[in-house]
């Protein structure tokens, strides 16, 4: 290498060849002079960078876990799209509003939904919770089947309906699936009217068979029972009135594009949510608690980078008199600069690979074997979710290449300044 860079030295005295900056501080970085304390300081700066960037990756990958957990419940409870009014409760099912969403293409299925608080009774127990009616073809096909505990995903059979109870309500009222003789009364207020006649209740009741148990997410759990649409329409007194339309779009079609649809061919009066949108307050929580742990490790990675700064600084005042014998073959200002900042780089992006490779052996571990776990017995999963995203890893690297031009700017530009007459 050496001997190349003289010949064409012999044909350009005045200059050196481009790829001289990039040599210079590969041998300034690679060094094995173990006398060299600046040498050493770069190692305890690479691994510092190193062990910061890991515990960057790695912090990242939980919460992308976290949150691709969190979306794969709601997915199967929440529906990809749901059409509700944007104000007031009910609104009637018109063939005219059917023919609209049916036309709408990408569309698999569309569930009627009537949804209201109504009083559960079982044995002496007694809850509030959140009645759901769906249609007949809520069963087709529905993930929530995954996630069914105790008896059969059904909500009819031989004409007999049957309630899809949350855990939480299971075990609030005491209910025993298996129990054939004992059915749960569900009590709806009657809408107050003018004339009512004292001696009639003020509710009506239905009485239904508890037929399985699903466990999702508590808030779901602890609240919410399904019926068939027909059971929750009779005990309520309604007929074509509806709470809201629960769409689930067919695979590999854009669930952006058939919203974008339904939102043009519908009334102006409905609002159209997908399933963020349905869990918005819950996924803006994860998102900000996510961006205030990603500014405290970023921070902590800006530290750690910012070491670049005082190794490259001893580094121009330790090879003086190397700046002055290569401005003195040719070597422009540009080209010292590059050496030390390309000397800063190395020191870096040595740490962020080295980092970036545990991270990665780290959380393949974890998403293999589940090193880590959750040690709660009331969990739906054993360890911690591990999800790695290329985008945590390229927007780390520009992160640490950013912080260490900035850093090393100023040392780079001191070195440009070293006299030859003074150090030769």
């Amino acid at each position: 290498m050496l001997l190349k860079n003289r010949l064409i030295l012999a044909h350009k005295p005045n200059s050196l060849p481009m790829n001289c900056s990039l040599f210079v501080a590969k041998k300034y970085f690679f060094t094995s002079t173990k006398k060299k304390l600046i040498h050493r300081i770069s190692l305890v700066a690479c691994f510092s960078v190193a062990l910061s960037t890991m515990a960057l990756i790695l912090v990242l990958s939980v919460f992308n876990g976290l949150e691709g957990l969190l979306k794969s419940l709601f997915h199967a409870f929440d529906p990809d799209i749901k059409i509700e009014l944007k104000q007031g409760k009910y609104f009637k099912l018109t063939p005219e509003l059917q023919q609209q969403i049916s036309n709408v293409p990408g569309i698999h299925k569309v569930v009627e939904v009537i949804e209201d608080n109504a009083l559960l009774c079982y044995q002496e127990h007694h809850l509030v919770a959140r009645l759901k009616g769906v249609s007949d073809n809520f069963t087709d096909k529905n993930p929530l089947e995954a996630f069914i505990t105790q008896g059969k995903f059904s909500l009819k059979k031989d004409r007999q309906n049957f309630a899809l109870l949350g855990m939480g309500i299971q075990y609030m009222l005491s209910i025993n699936v298996k129990n054939a003789l004992e059915g749960l009364q569900i009590y709806y207020p009657k809408p107050i009217k003018k004339g009512i006649n004292l001696l009639q209740p003020f509710y009506d009741s239905k009485l239904i068979k508890p037929g399985a148990v699903f466990t999702i997410e508590k808030h779901f759990d602890d609240n919410y029972i399904i019926v068939p649409l027909d059971f929750a329409a009779e005990l309520m007194g309604l007929t074509d009135e509806r709470t809201a339309l629960e769409v689930q779009v067919s695979p590999k079609v854009s669930l952006k594009k058939v919203k974008n649809l339904l939102k043009n061919c519908l009334p102006t009066h409905f609002k159209i949510r997908d399933q963020e949108e349905q869990q918005a307050t819950l996924m803006r929580a994860i998102r900000i608690e996510r961006l205030f742990v990603l500014l405290t490790f970023a921070f902590i990675l800006c530290i750690a980078s910012l070491n670049s700064f005082f190794i490259v600084s001893m580094l121009v005042l330790d090879k003086r008199k190397d700046v002055a014998v290569l401005y003195a073959l040719g070597a422009t200002q540009r080209m010292i600069q590059s050496i030390f900042l390309l000397e800063g780089l190395l020191i870096a992006l040595s740490g962020t690979v080295l980092g970036m490779a545990i991270a990665w052996l780290l959380t393949w571990l974890q998403e293999r074997f589940g090193i880590v776990s959750l040690d709660m017995q009331t969990s739906i999963i054993s360890a911690y979710p591990i999800e790695r995203h290329l985008s945590d890893f390229v927007y780390t690297t520009l992160a640490v290449i950013i912080i260490t031009l900035i850093a090393t700017y100023r040392p780079a530009q001191i070195a440009t300044k070293t006299s030859i007459k003074a150090y030769l």
